[in-house]
This record gives C-alpha cells, structure tokens and sequence, in this order.
C-alpha cells in the first residue's frame, strides 16, 4: 500500500515537530480526523503537560488537549519519528540579532529527521522562510542520509496561516497552500492536508509556497507602516489617524483598513520581510518597500516613548521616577503569546530613560525570559488604587476585558497607543493618542 493510499485510509501516523502555536492546534486536527499522532518538542515541561491533557495556550482549552489522549502521543523522544509516515516541521524560524535569517531550528530538525529518514516518509516544512529554503537546503540536509527526495522519500512545503485567538477562522477554515518538490510529492502533501482542511491551494513549486507566505506578510507590513507614518503627520497636524481610517474605511471598494500601534509583534509580521530582503541581496537587489517599512515599525515604540515623555512633561512630571504601567504585554488582544511584543520594547525604553514599570495583562501573569529580554515582572491588577497610583498608563495591548470608561476614569494620564478610549476628547486632555 503506497503512502497516499495510507493516508485516505487513515493509516498513516503522523508526526507534528514544533508544539507551539502553529504545531498544538496542527496535531488537534490530525487527531480529531482520526489519525495516530506523534507531537516531538525539546521542551519536556510541555510535553508533561500534554501527556497530563493540559494546555500551555490560552486560546487553547485543555478539554481539546485530553480529548485527543490516547491518539496523541507527545514525546522528546525524536527516535520515534522512524515510526511515523508523515512529519510536518512547526519550528521557530526567527532573525539573528543583525536581522539575518536564523534557520538553525528548521536545519537542526532537518539532521535529526536524517538520522531516522526511510523511504517512502513525506516531510513537511510549514516554518515562515525564503524561497528556496526547502528545495535546497533543507533537501541537501535530508539527503545526506543517503536517500534522494523525490525519489525515495517525498518532500514538500505549506506555509501556516494560524491567527492566534481572533476566533474568526479555526485551523481548518484557512485554505492551505502547498507546494511539492515534484508532482508526487505534491500529492502526498494534498492527499495529507485535504484530509483536515476544507481547501487546499496547490501551486507549482516549494519556493511558490515559501513566497506567497513572505508575500502575505510583506502586505501587512508594508501596510501597517503607512499608517505608522500618517499617524505621526497626523497628529503633528492635530488631527486623529483611528478617524481618517474610520472614515476611508467605508468607501465599499478600493480600501482595506489597517490599523496603527506601538510596533509590530508575533512571530510573523517583524520577522518574515527581513527574510526575502535576506535574500534579494543575494541577487544584488534592493527590496526598499521591505527595508523601509521595517524602519518605521521598528521605530514605533520609542515614538511612543517620546508622546509619553512629552505627556508628563507637560503635567510637570519628569519621566525619572515616573510611576507607568504598561497596559497590555500580549503582542495582541486576547492572547497569551508575547513573542516580538512591542511592550517589551517600551519597558526596556522607558526604564533607561528612569521610568518605574509595571504591567498587567490577564493572560501573562509574569513574564517568562525570552531570547531578547529577562525582565522579572507579574502582573499587577487592575483596580481603582492600582490605576491611581501610577504617573501614567500606557495602553499597549486593546484585550477586550479592558473598560476603556473604567480606566479613563481612574487613571490620572493615559498614552493611548490603540485607541481603546474612542470618546478621548470626553476626558479633559488626560487621554493622549500615540
């Protein structure tokens, strides 16, 4: 029986490399469709937990997690993945700290994939990337255990799409676009993801994938830097950037409306541009829409920082030694992911400058140590006395739970960065819109 064959008869085991936002709700999937699943990760605190039916997620309930028990086996044991007929790599793709690409997780998993690669295994790479990462580097990798993709194991890429804690589209309800190595390896990768998604969006090679994901998030970050931009104009011009898009937003055609902020988070927008201007410098080319849209984003939380200086300044108050509190530590609303939050920026900005921070966010209790930062915070709540105390409230994160009416009330100056208080003017110049 040939591996598409196996994989229509729901034979076919599994294997999810990478449990984190992209990986978990993969696996749930696989699982709720019937099939035998493998969840590897380094991480062996998460993997006791799964094994126990908990979730680490906040989007992600623990009955999900439990419910998949026994089909699910989550395991550091990266022996196993010999057992398994299709592995998908879910791992962190993130840059350097010159902004250059760091491929070292995807090409790490690659080597350990070689050591137990047999034939007839389909691979999978789903990790944001350049074209040309999967047809060439990580092939050269998977062949140096001796077998030849496309011919002796199948190889493929499908970039995800995931949108953490929107609510508006499950896993299965974004079309996956997928590209094969060869038309074989196409197939095996259609017949796999046709088998928990409601399309799939076959294009013609791996680096058409690999490029229509940069090409997403190039959009949005291109997108959202203008608006940046029209927001400092605007507002030197005194006039507000949430109304003009308010306003434009209702032309019915023509338009599609991005929104301001502190600065770019996630995983996806800050990080995968700088990949393809990575490599269009290989090609001796320029990508300046790229490199000048990461400027102004990345310039974003110290704009903020200099409204909060100018906030203060005007009541008389000296950011050394202001009391702030950071408003939001979630990258966005409703999560409890805090990867490339602008938040920990504006905190790192605002304590050189001799700023006292604290922060509250309901779905980060403390801040764990991340590659960039190792900040030791928790959550302060959110109460009358707390919003009293402070000099300043910086409203980084627009979590739903925040009453804009509560907090407008209690604090005595609020640096708005996301126009959580809409009535501002209401509030006798104590609301100031960054």
């Amino acid at each position: 029986m040939g591996l598409v064959d196996r994989i229509d008869s729901k034979e076919a085991v599994v294997g999810i490399i990478g449990l984190g936002y992209v990986g978990l709700p993969l696996a749930i999937e696989f699982c709720g469709a019937g099939f035998q699943v493998y969840g590897f990760d380094l991480d062996a605190k998460k993997i006791s937990r799964l094994e126990k039916g908990e979730s680490y997620i906040k989007h992600i309930d623990s009955a999900k997690i439990a419910g998949m028990l026994p089909r699910f086996v989550p395991t550091t044991d990266f022996s196993r993945l010999s057992a398994v007929d299709c592995m998908i790599i879910c791992v962190p793709t993130p840059l350097s700290e010159y902004r250059d690409p760091d491929l070292s997780f995807v090409f790490n998993t690659g080597r350990t994939i070689a050591e137990h690669l047999r034939k007839g295994q389909l691979v999978i790479l789903e990790s944001t990337t350049y074209p040309g990462t999967t047809d060439e580097d990580l092939r050269e990798i998977l062949e140096k255990s001796g077998l030849l993709a496309g011919e002796d194991f199948y190889l493929a890429y499908s970039p995800e799409r995931e949108d953490p804690g929107s609510g508006k589209f499950t896993t299965r309800d974004v079309p996956k676009v997928i590209g094969g190595l060869t038309k074989e390896c196409l197939e095996a990768a259609q017949a796999l993801y046709g088998q928990v998604f409601k399309k799939t969006v076959p294009v013609s090679s791996t680096r058409i994938a690999e490029a229509a994901k940069l090409l997403e998030n190039i959009y949005r970050s291109v997108n959202i830097a203008l608006v940046n931009e029209l927001k400092v104009l605007f507002d030197r011009m005194g006039m507000d950037i949430w109304e003009v898009i308010e306003a434009a937003a209702t032309k019915p055609f023509g338009f599609q409306a991005f929104y301001p902020g502190p600065g770019l988070g996630g995983h996806c927008i800050p990080i995968d541009p700088f990949y393809l201007a990575w490599k269009a410098r290989k090609y001796e080319l320029s990508t300046r829409f790229i490199e000048l849209a990461g400027e102004i984003n990345t310039n974003m939380p110290r704009y903020v920082v200099g409204k909060t200086v100018e906030a203060l300044n005007e009541r008389g108050k000296s950011i050394k030694g202001a009391k702030i509190l950071i408003l939001g530590l979630a990258y966005k609303e409703n999560v409890d992911d805090i990867r490339e939050s602008p938040s920990l920026k504006l905190m790192e900005l605002l304590e050189e400058k001799g700023a006292e921070i604290d922060y509250n966010d309901p779905y980060v209790p403390s801040i764990p140590e991340t590659r960039k930062y190792k900040m030791s915070k928790e959550s302060v709540p959110l109460t009358t006395d707390t919003l009293r105390g402070y000099d300043c409230v910086v409203v980084a994160t627009k979590h739903s739970v925040y009453d804009p009416g509560f907090i407008a009330e209690n604090a005595n100056l609020i640096v708005d960065t996301r126009n959580l208080v809409k009535n501002w003017r209401a509030h006798g110049g104590k609301v100031v819109k960054a």
